[in-house]
């Protein structure tokens, strides 16, 4: 027995077993894919499925359907606990920075910003878009700047946000020299302020 290769000895393992959560985070990026460059109206759930190598089944037995996986690739897309981790003396500055530089810098965000955008976009998904934005973009940006009107503050600089993204995406390329001192620094201002509030 010992002159046959181990790879002769070895038992087949048998079925290989499923992995629930590793096919349902697979459906979840597929979504947010297919969701961010087609749309809501044109993605399918076989579009989806194929692209995670899952079966439309596992679709509907995960989230429900189409809407159950959009909301959930809405959620997905929004990082509520990120914000507790910022620091505020250097956030607005970060900001700036990022919003003055690549477009390309970080595409997962871009494609992110892509996914939000088109979900605007659409008739049928702005109102789910809408009840994650309140409870997953600006909750949190709320209990992070805090204090008086915490909640108005909170929505001008989510406001500021998305327009400097908007901005960026069309852009398409980093700014440079005076316009791009001047940008970086009447965004620090823009957003310290609200941060002070």
């Amino acid at each position: 027995m010992n002159d046959v290769p181990a790879f002769v000895r070895t038992q087949p393992a048998g079925p290989r077993r499923r992995n629930a959560e590793a096919t349902r985070a697979a459906i979840l990026a597929a979504a947010k894919d297919q969701f961010a460059r087609l749309g809501y109206d044109s993605a399918t759930l076989r579009g989806i499925a194929g692209a995670a190598g899952a079966d439309v089944a596992l679709i509907k037995r995960y989230f429900g359907g189409k809407d159950g996986l959009f909301t959930e690739a809405l959620k997905a897309s929004f990082q509520p606990h990120r914000m507790a981790t910022l620091n505020r003396a250097t956030y607005a500055r970060e900001v700036a920075l990022a919003m003055a530089g690549d477009p390309h810098g970080d595409e997962e965000r871009t494609h992110v910003f892509r996914f939000l955008l088109r979900a605007a976009t659409s008739p049928t998904t702005l109102p789910l878009l809408n009840v994650a934005i309140q409870e997953r973009y600006l909750g949190p940006i709320r209990d992070w700047l805090g204090g008086d009107d915490a909640q108005a503050r909170a929505r001008v600089l989510a406001s500021i946000l998305i327009g400097l993204l908007v901005e960026r995406l069309i852009r398409d390329e980093p700014l440079a020299g005076r316009e791009r001192d001047v940008v970086i620094d009447r965004v620090t201002q823009a957003v310290d302020a609200l941060i002070a509030g």
